[in-house]
């Protein structure tokens, strides 16, 4: 048992559930998605079940589902310093923006959850490919997918400089000479490039980490190429066995081509788990979920997808035909999920309205309906075969999905020797079993 892979559990946190209709689900509370104390309930409950990290997603603008679909969430660096204090171990990983914030604010927030939450916080960048969002900073449209990630790999570096400025031991804490700081070694940085100009240094000590984890979700091929340069853990969206090994080769090969250790950068696919104590009562969960779904919801998510396409031209009844879909190459928002629905279509040849109940529960990535025993299977057999290294947990519906998985599968892993009994670190880097870096600053020994 020594020998199997220890694998990675993170639990992204959404609303009352990642299913579209979850909040329409009996026992769900969205009059709760404004209540710190909602969350803190599902913190502990990852906590309890020992999970590395929990995750909050953003996305800068109000869903064009609103009317259908509880929204209204809070701003995930705001609440992840709330839940520090109510955690004690797991990890706090929050979405921000490339495209839409500044690299020294985002520095400085991010430095600040680290150090309340005693070095546990972790950043994904993302690029934000919303059309909406881009109205809500000034824009008339947004950046084309190249423009934004051009200005992403420039805005980490910024932050990571920035994140160096102070090295370990600047604060002396001199009471003798009335000397707080060593100002030799803090260091500006002084950083002029295409996309900004930042002097520097950070007016906060450096993170306990070093650097707060650095986490991706691009799939593309300059996401992937982004992610094999900065990221120390990947949320990817795989349907299949052999896709999911594609991936993962790949990110590993590119990252080892640049002089990356390859065992650093945990690949975690989106997993939302349907679970029952036997198949046909996780079908029956499942089919309960989708019954509560409305067309012209999952029709606004699905044009979202391909940048507007109007699908509702298409009977729900009906075989969509795989050329009416716009070229995944040509969209400007998130090309990697376009490409797995094409795939999805390509591969099942379904209905509109299958087509759509078929993402209404995980958005493009993988949902898997079965029993604890199935479910971790599934995800042992993904972890021994190369296709990741853990998995992003997306329950369907919330808390009780997530108290679900806690309760049923991770007992399972653990038997397995697959997963922790318990936190052997108290950082998020030591979870993930990753390095802290050294500043960039400091001087040789």
């Amino acid at each position: 048992m020594t020998d199997r892979p220890h694998l990675h559990l993170n639990v992204f946190v959404h609303g009352t559930g990642h299913h579209e209709a979850a909040w329409l689900y009996p026992g769900s509370e969205p009059e709760r998605t404004t209540d710190v104390g909602f969350y803190r309930e599902l913190a502990a409950v990852a906590e309890r079940g020992k999970f590395d990290s929990l995750f909050l997603a953003d996305q800068l603008a109000i869903g064009r589902s609103v009317k259908h679909v509880a929204q209204g969430k809070l701003e995930p660096l705001t609440l992840l310093a709330a839940l520090a204090g109510a955690t004690e171990r797991i990890g706090l990983i929050a979405t921000a923006s490339t495209t839409y914030s500044e690299p020294y604010n985002l520095a400085r927030q991010f430095a600040s959850l680290d150090h309340i939450s005693g070095g546990r916080a972790g950043w994904n960048i993302v690029t934000s490919w919303s059309a909406e969002a881009a109205g809500n900073f000034g824009l008339e449209q947004r950046n084309s997918h190249s423009d934004r990630y051009r200005r992403a790999t420039e805005y980490v570096e910024v932050v990571r400089k920035l994140w160096d400025s102070w090295e370990d031991d600047a604060r002396v804490y001199d009471r003798t000479r009335g000397v707080y700081a060593d100002t030799a070694r803090i260091h500006p940085i002084e950083h002029g490039g295409e996309e900004f100009r930042v002097r520097g240094p950070l007016d906060i000590p450096r993170p306990p980490q070093g650097n707060p984890v650095l986490v991706q979700a691009g799939s593309s091929d300059e996401g992937r190429g982004f992610a094999a340069r900065y990221a120390e853990a990947i949320f990817t969206a795989q349907q299949e066995l052999d896709e999911a090994q594609a991936f993962y080769a790949d990110v590993k090969s590119r990252a080892v081509g640049i002089g990356r250790d390859p065992s650093r950068i945990k690949i975690l696919p989106g997993l939302s788990p349907i679970l029952g104590s036997t198949q046909a009562e996780a079908n029956a969960l499942e089919e309960q979920l989708n019954d509560l779904t409305l067309p012209e919801v999952g029709l606004k998510h699905l044009s979202q997808r391909f940048d507007g396409f109007d699908f509702s031209v298409f009977p729900l009844d009906e075989r969509i035909p795989v050329e009416a879909f716009p070229s995944p190459k040509t969209v400007q928002g998130a090309q990697s999920r376009s490409q797995i629905i094409l795939n999805v279509v390509e591969r099942e040849r379904p209905t509109l309205r299958q087509l759509l109940r078929r993402l209404a529960g995980g958005r493009g990535h993988k949902v898997l309906t079965g029993t604890p025993e199935a479910i971790a299977d599934h995800i042992q057999h993904w972890v021994e075969n190369r296709a990741a290294d853990g998995f992003n947990i997306m329950p369907a519906h919330s808390p009780g999905g997530l108290a679900a998985f806690v309760d049923h599968v991770v007992p399972i892993l653990q038997r397995r020797g697959l997963f922790r009994t318990e936190y052997e670190g108290r950082t998020l880097r030591d979870h993930y079993g990753l390095n802290r870096p050294q500043s960039r600053y400091a001087r040789s020994a």
